[in-house]
């Protein structure tokens, strides 16, 4: 808790006038993931993240000296300037039907890469992409439904998108559902 508390105490004071774009993108990507830890531990013991009132729309953090949600935090410093869908996969909610928080801290000088690598592994994941070949059914989170309009920006649909990533397509005619999103605490 000790080291979590110094690198929250970090985001917050950071200086982020002499950083470029890409170097923007993955503060914010690695702040996002770090307060939900740093919350996480703050709340603990939870069952979920949503059993701590405002966990992602009302506490407040200072982040490079401004005062914002989680959710201002995932939209206006990530969603809206960078316009990159990936970035859904890259942040750790710390629910179970979230992308799994990655080992490592995101880096300016690989993120493109590390971003496509996080796509990858989630949309190719049988237990966050569900798909059932003799019934032609694909079910898929709940995140493509929310954040559609940005999946469809970057590939012209939903399925698009996903097929850009998997290694396995998923054919036309496969009808799409959404399954329920699992707000328990991951591991």
């Amino acid at each position: 808790p000790a080291q979590i508390k110094r690198l929250y105490d970090y985001i917050g004071e950071a200086d982020m006038s002499s950083l470029t774009d890409v170097q923007k993108k993955a503060f914010f990507i690695n702040a996002y993931n770090l307060i939900v830890i740093y919350q996480v531990s703050t709340y603990y013991p939870l069952k979920s993240p949503m059993d701590a009132s405002g966990f992602f729309d009302g506490v407040k953090h200072k982040v490079a000296g401004e005062m914002m949600t989680l959710n201002a935090l995932e939209i206006k410093k990530l969603l809206i300037p960078y316009k990159d869908a990936r970035i859904h996969f890259a942040l750790a909610c710390a629910a179970k039907s979230c992308p799994e928080l990655a080992s490592f801290a995101y880096d300016p000088s690989t993120l493109d890469n590390q971003l496509t690598v996080r796509t990858r592994k989630s949309i190719n994941d049988p237990l966050w992409l569900r798909v059932d070949q003799e019934k032609k059914e694909l079910a898929i989170s709940k995140i493509f439904q929310w954040y559609q309009k940005d999946f469809e920006a970057e590939g012209g649909s939903v399925m698009a998108f996903i097929n850009k990533y998997r290694r396995t397509k998923i054919p036309a005619g496969f009808h799409t559902t959404y399954y329920e999103y699992d707000w328990q605490l991951n591991e």
